[in-house]
């Protein structure tokens, strides 16, 4: 007998539709029945692709003891944290103060009013490592709601005063109005933070810190930005062994291309084997900065390897991509990736000498008795060989479909999609092939057609049977940088204008009064204990550090000063934790770079621009603003007085001062190398 979760839309709630746990979802009903029964509410939080979160469902949820404890004592809620990321965010929040650590699957224990006083995240079915079985903390809290009830109040009181005041202070930690009093930024800022990252940076496998290792993304793609405004060698090398080392590990699908979610050991070697779209959009994204200036063969294949796994596996076909791929399949963590020598041999008979010479195959296994494919050796000079290692993975590839895929989580997230969206576009820009810049625009035309609300406001999700749940912070953020990109790859405003309506709904909607931060869930939802604003760069960028970039671009572009003091009073408010922490920050201090050098106004004018174009945003240029026009425009302010004519012209501005036009890419990039190196209060006029 299926219980509520039934009618739910969400994969991972519908994986637990058959458990014998009356399960509610987030809603009405359930608060309803726990105020009026007076019972503790337990909410528990996971998503599809969560190996820990399957192991307690198969241990705890689907046994019927253990069931039925939790059915008399408790309304239980289950939450998928990928549609409800506000809710996960508070009660994470909540556990990490209670227990010092968080994670999912997250299970925390509420009083019938929905606050917080006690939780944790995987309980084992038996005690194990000083660790309590899941049915002694069920007993435990049920025995103390009944005798201990004042008490649990009194905690839970101070636990939501406790995290309210968390959620009121400044992002560093100062009262909210005194947030963003400290907007200098300098060069010896930056090489503070660049020591600090360094400091933790693994310089044999790459990457910060040990096991586990996650992708950081922010961080390389700080050293890539650093190393152009300085020169500095140690931060290109950092930045370029990581993304090397990735690539050549299991953490990346040798056959079929695309990241897994982390490694779980310090060289890359075993992947915790879930593939999450946001993932690999922002391994793309740092792989084309890493093209863009280093010109590497190697980064080029991961950017078209790990797209054409993202239109083969997660792609609905219309132009929206689904969320993520699980870790398990027939049960079995990474069942669906690993191969034997025996099986490898049997598929590619006299080939299978060389590729597993070159994917470090053997008869023992480097896992569990099989092996994850890693590149072990470099690919031989010799034209045959190469084409023979093509076809054998061609052949292999096509093996490994016939096997039980891993389960496939099918919510189409707003966030990262427009994440993909960005990721489209910078290969576009990096690679110039104009299928990426095709799949951009289809991609945004999908996003508008099905997660529109009205007037301007957006929906979170879409699913089969509609939008569902207003969207938050980060969808805005992510979506109004990815129509910023489209602008740049195709010279049409029309995304910029776009991009401006959006961004004044989010100040409007978002926007915390006496700061000049943004709280993740908009005004008029009230369906949570408190809103919250979220600056950690955690697996994505923080929705308030990507809108301090959006209001930086776009305040050059349309001439809104007001945008550019808010942006770096968000980015002054934050100063004293991205210098301590860069490597929990990245996205921050990546932005610093930009706010303590040179920002150029770049337009390219001519009656064709698509050829000049397409040459300039093939050239890594970390920090710019661009537009092209076919036409003079008068709408936007860089483009007034530029005509066009047969014969391209770059021009270059710097807070409307302009040099003289160009007619060649070569002397734009001179240009470029004069200007936007120069730390910004050392910048003169040049006319």
């Amino acid at each position: 007998m299926p219980n509520r979760l039934a009618t739910e839309t969400s994969p991972y709630l519908l994986q637990h539709a058959h458990n014998p746990v009356d399960w509610y979802p987030w809603g009405d009903e359930a608060l309803a029945r726990a105020a009026r029964e007076n019972k503790p509410i337990l909410v528990s939080i996971g998503y599809s692709a969560c190996h820990w979160c399957h192991v307690m469902e198969r241990e705890s949820f689907e046994d019927q003891e253990t069931a039925g404890i939790m059915n008399d004592h408790f309304v239980n809620i289950k939450i998928d944290r990928e549609e409800r990321p506000d809710l996960d965010h508070i009660y994470m929040d909540a556990v990490q103060a209670i227990t010092g650590s968080g994670g999912w699957p997250l299970n925390v224990f509420l009083t019938s009013d929905g606050r917080p006083f006690y939780g944790g995240t995987y309980f084992p079915p038996r005690p194990v490592h000083n660790r309590p079985s899941w049915k002694e903390v069920l007993a435990a809290v049920a025995r103390s709601y009944s005798e201990r009830r004042a008490d649990l109040e009194k905690q839970a009181g101070a636990l939501t005063r406790h995290l309210a005041v968390a959620a009121s202070l400044g992002a560093g930690n100062e009262p909210a109005a005194a947030v963003g009093a400290d907007g200098e930024f300098t060069p010896d800022l930056l090489k503070q933070i660049r020591d600090n990252l360094l400091s933790t940076a693994d310089t044999r496998d790459g990457g910060f810190g040990g096991a586990p290792k996650f992708p950081q993304t922010f961080s390389i793609r700080f050293l890539l930005h650093y190393y152009y405004f300085t020169g500095d060698r140690g931060a290109r090398q950092q930045a370029c062994l990581s993304l090397d080392k990735m690539l050549a590990g299991g953490i990346f699908d040798q056959l079929g291309g695309g990241f897994a979610r982390y490694s779980t050991d310090s060289g890359w070697r075993v992947p915790h084997f879930e593939k999450m779209l946001y993932d690999n959009a922002l391994l793309v994204i740092a792989l084309c900065d890493a093209y863009q200036l280093t010109g590497e063969p190697r980064y080029r294949e991961g950017i078209e390897m790990t797209l054409e796994f993202a239109d083969r596996e997660l792609s609905n076909g219309r132009g929206g991509y689904y969320s993520a791929l699980d870790a398990d399949s027939e049960g079995e963590e990474g069942k669906y990736y690993v191969w034997t020598r025996d099986e490898i041999e049997a598929v590619l008979g006299a080939d299978a000498g060389v590729f597993c010479a070159r994917f470090g195959v053997t008869a023992e296994g480097n896992w569990e008795g099989k092996n994850i494919l890693v590149r072990a050796r470099d690919v031989p000079s010799d034209p045959g060989v190469k084409a023979r290692l093509d076809a054998a993975c061609r052949r292999l590839l096509a093996h490994r479909a016939q096997r039980v895929r891993p389960g496939l989580d099918d919510k189409i997230l707003l966030g990262w999609n427009a994440l993909m969206n960005i990721a489209c576009s910078r290969a576009f820009a990096a690679l110039g092939k104009e299928q990426y810049r095709d799949r951009a625009r289809t991609n945004m035309e999908f996003l508008r057609t099905n997660l529109k609300g009205g007037m301007i406001h957006l929906y979170h999700h879409s699913f089969k049977d509609g939008p569902k749940f207003p969207a938050f912070l980060d969808d805005y953020a992510f979506l109004i940088q990815a129509l910023m990109e489209l602008q740049e790859i195709t010279g049409d405003a029309g995304y910029l204008d776009e991009a401006r309506e959006i961004t004044e709904m989010v100040i409007d909607h978002f926007g915390e009064e006496g700061t000049p931060f943004f709280y993740f869930t908009h005004d008029q939802q009230n369906d949570l204990i408190l809103r919250k604003k979220e600056i950690y760069d955690g697996a994505t960028p923080s929705g308030n550090s990507i809108m301090a970039f959006n209001l930086f671009y776009l305040s050059k572009l349309f001439d809104v000063p007001a945008w550019t003091d808010r942006a770096r009073q968000m980015a002054g408010g934050v100063k004293k934790l991205v210098t301590g922490h860069p490597g929990s920050f990245g996205t921050w201090a990546t932005l610093f770079q930009a706010l303590t050098y040179t920002v150029p106004e770049i337009v390219i004018t001519a009656r064709r621009p698509e050829i000049a174009r397409k040459d300039f945003l093939k050239e890594f240029v970390p920090y710019r603003v661009f537009q092209s026009s076919s036409q003079e425009n008068t709408h936007y302010p860089l483009l007034r007085d530029r005509p066009a004519g047969e014969v391209p012209q770059f021009f270059v501005c710097v807070d409307r001062a302009c040099q003289l036009p160009v007619n060649e890419l070569s002397a734009l990039i001179r240009l470029l190398e004069n200007v936007n190196k120069i730390p910004s209060k050392s910048y003169n006029n040049p006319i």
